[in-house]
């Protein structure tokens, strides 16, 4: 009786031995039949369907560069990137201009960063001869796209990014009227979906640029006479911000347009409409007005880079 339950056991497991080889074998098929293509899993059936017959075509192995997407698909190291832009003999192809572009999309990110990570007048003085070698008239929406989202991104560095748009706007003035395009256009953005942190950004940018005398200041008028029409403590707020940026050089430049805003203020402030903290801004900006922009100066003198000639104000 023993032996034959000991040779039951053993046929057990040796049945169930099989069993688990057929089944490694099986998945071992299916794995084999089974590859990568276009970016998806494809079966034999289906390659065979597309090639139009039992081989795999060339279009399943190799994908072709117009559908990789917006940054080429899979990351290809720099030297391995510059040896191909060499080998490429038809300069004017598809694949050799998108190449081109990614690698100017870098660079400008890269300078733009690093103004941001090493803040000082001698930084800027090093970084624009380099920004300069680059094709700012092609990469031009580039650029104002890396200035505008590191900016969103570090809100305390915006008198630099001002100070960069400043230089640059001597050489090309199409950089500096397409980027405060691009700012007004986020701003009316924000305003009506009352995001307050993205209209605060864009209002604050907007101040440094009129500091910096690339935004001309009847823009800023207008843009204080937009957020007084209908004052609500936000709105107020907000106007409020932007005249202690800019109310210095506006003071210098245009005192009647400023004393137009603050008899605005005056007037919300009387009806008593708006919260407590809110008027305790307007009576702290009145204050600062007095004391002439004390500790708010246009531009600090490390970033004073462009000469009064030379400035160009769309």
């Amino acid at each position: 009786m023993k032996e034959k339950g000991g040779g039951k056991m053993k046929e057990k497991i040796g049945g169930g031995k099989r069993k688990m080889q057929e089944k490694i074998g099986g998945g071992e098929r299916k794995m084999q039949r089974i590859w990568w293509g276009n970016g998806r899993k494809v079966d034999e059936r289906s390659a065979k369907e597309k090639g139009g017959g039992g081989e795999v075509t060339d279009d399943l192995k190799v994908p072709k560069v117009e559908n990789l997407g917006r940054s080429g698909g899979v990351y290809i190291p720099p030297f391995k990137l510059a040896r191909m832009m060499k080998e490429v003999q038809d300069k004017s192809s598809v694949e050799y201009q998108r190449m081109t572009w990614d690698a100017l999309r870098k660079i400008i990110n890269g300078l733009v960063n690093k103004v941001v990570n090493k803040v000082n007048a001698t930084n800027i003085k090093n970084i624009i001869p380099e920004l300069f070698a680059e094709n700012l008239i092609r990469g031009r929406g580039l650029f104002c796209r890396s200035c505008m989202k590191s900016q969103m991104t570090s809100p305390a560095f915006t008198v630099v990014f001002a100070a960069l748009v400043a230089v640059v706007n001597t050489k090309f003035p199409e950089v500096g009227e397409l980027l405060l395009k691009r700012i007004i256009l986020q701003l009316q953005r924000a305003y009506k979906r009352n995001d307050k942190p993205q209209l605060l950004a864009a209002v604050k940018f907007i101040a440094h640029l009129v500091n910096q005398q690339v935004v001309h200041e009847l823009i800023a008028l207008e843009l204080l006479t937009v957020l007084l029409e209908n004052p609500t403590d936000d709105s107020v707020e907000v106007a409020a911000g932007f005249v202690t940026e800019c109310g210095s050089i506006l003071q210098d430049l245009c005192p009647r347009g400023l004393h137009g805003i603050f008899e605005r203020f005056r007037g919300i402030l009387h009806e008593g409409e708006i919260d407590k903290r809110v008027q305790f801004l307007i009576e702290g900006l009145f204050a600062l007005r007095k004391a002439k922009f004390l500790g708010y100066q246009a531009v600090r003198p490390e970033l004073d880079l462009v000469e009064q000639e030379d400035q160009l104000t769309p």
